[in-house]
Formats: C-alpha cells, structure tokens, sequence
C-alpha cells in the first residue's frame, strides 16, 4: 500500500482480528497533521470494530520560527502538511494543488479498497475543514469512490451540479463558526435538496471552528441510523410493484 512520491505514508488502522468490512479514509485540517483526527479515528474503531481506518497526509510545509540569538527566520524539524496553498487559504483547498492531492488520493482510496476487498459503498471520506472540502470534492468528481461523506466544519469548493447519485452526505457544524460560515453550508444543503440529494446537518450550537466529541459521537449516530434516501426509494418503488400486483391478482 506505497503512496505517491508527494505523500507520507499514511496512519493505518486495521480490524485486530478477521477481515475489515468498512474503510474510513479521515483527511486533516490545514496545517496539521494525521495526529488532528486521532480523536475521530479512536470514535470510529470503537463503533466499528472491523473497520480500516486510514489517515493520509498532505503536502508537507516545513515550520518557520526566529533564531532567538540571530533574530533570523529559521526552517525548524516540525512539519505541517496541507491539500493547497496555505498561505492564501484555510477552509478550501488551493485548485491546481488540489487536482494533483485528488489524482494521486484517488488511486490510493482505490488501493486501498482493493487491499481490503471493499467496495465504494463500504468506503466513507471524512475531513475536518479543507480535509472536509477535499472530501466533498473527491465525491463529486468520483461519483462511486464512497457511500458516505462526513464533513467536519467544511463545505464544497464547488457546488455539484447533479446530486451524488450513490453517497450520502452528513455535514457537522458549529453555530458559532467564522472560517467556514454555517449560512454557506445551510446554503449547500438547500442546493443538495433542489437537486433531490441525499443530505443532513447537525448543527453544535455555540461551537466555532473545532472537532468536537458531540459532533464525532453524532456522526456515529449518523452513520448506524441514517437510511440512504435511495433506499427508501427503492423499497417504495418495490411495495409499489407489490400493490400493484396484488391489485391485478384481484382483478383477474
């Protein structure tokens, strides 16, 4: 399971026995590391016992801090990682940048589904913040990669113009958020909703910018009660077949 050149290997967690029937793919915030979503990760291996659990890192940006001696800025042994251009954005990835994290994550989500034996539908993305929007666009631009997207104080960089067809969509959020704006997200999810997809939001009020338990626990609940809409959908258009005939077996 090599990564590309531009990538560390990732933080992987595997079922301590039998074979994993899920994969959770967790991308970190800007400026941080795997390290960021430890939190989320323990969440999950709790609630899925058979679950893989796989944390990418970005691009690698080495720290900057004074000499205190020389007063001269100094690159230092600690590493921040990030999917863009840092230094002119926080809650959205960079797009050139972004096109070379998605191509080479892609194939790496693939891999790792076909190591584990997975499908799109047991694979969820999850992120916090541009991790999130990397998510969101990873799903958008690869329809089948995953059955769920967990966001995390993060939003699309670009609206979907058609609903995903096979992933359903949890957005988890502050109120009190100012870097990623909760009206922008409540915003997505009437776009989502215009388009028929498939969509929820928790909302954590007086929450800002953060990874919070209660929104982790959420997603859990999430993720165990949440029925796909196309679900429903496939099995009212069945009872409806049903009805129908039954209707004819009593005309006939």
């Amino acid at each position: 399971m090599s990564l590309l050149p531009m990538f560390r290997e990732p933080v992987v967690y595997v079922p301590r026995t039998g074979k994993a029937n899920l994969l959770f793919v967790l991308f970190h915030g800007n400026g941080a590391s795997p390290v960021q979503l430890f939190p989320l990760a323990d969440v999950l291996k709790q609630a899925f016992a058979q679950a893989m659990v796989v944390l990418p890192y970005g691009f690698p940006e080495h720290a900057q801090a004074t000499d205190p001696v020389l007063g001269q800025e100094k690159t230092t042994g600690i590493q921040r990682y990030h999917w863009g251009a840092s230094e002119h954005w926080v809650s959205a990835p960079d797009a050139t940048l972004q096109q070379g994290a998605l191509s080479g994550l892609v194939d790496q989500i693939r891999s790792w589904q076909q190591y584990a034996g997975l499908s799109g539908q047991q694979t969820a993305l999850a992120g916090f913040s541009q991790g999130a929007a990397l998510a969101l666009e990873a799903g958008r631009q690869v329809p089948d990669l995953a059955g769920r997207i967990l966001a995390f104080s993060g939003n699309y960089v670009v609206l979907p113009e058609q609903a995903p067809p096979a992933t359903l969509l949890h957005f988890f959020h502050g109120s009190n958020d100012s870097v990623v704006q909760l009206s922008h997200v409540k915003a997505t999810l009437d776009h989502l909703s215009e388009l028929q997809g498939d969509a929820t939001l928790d909302i954590a009020q007086g929450l800002g910018h953060e990874l919070h338990q209660s929104l982790m626990h959420q997603a859990v609940v999430r993720l165990t009660t949440t029925i796909p809409l196309r679900s429903w959908k496939e099995a009212l258009s069945g009872l409806s077949e049903q009805h129908q005939g039954d209707t004819l077996k009593g005309q006939s």
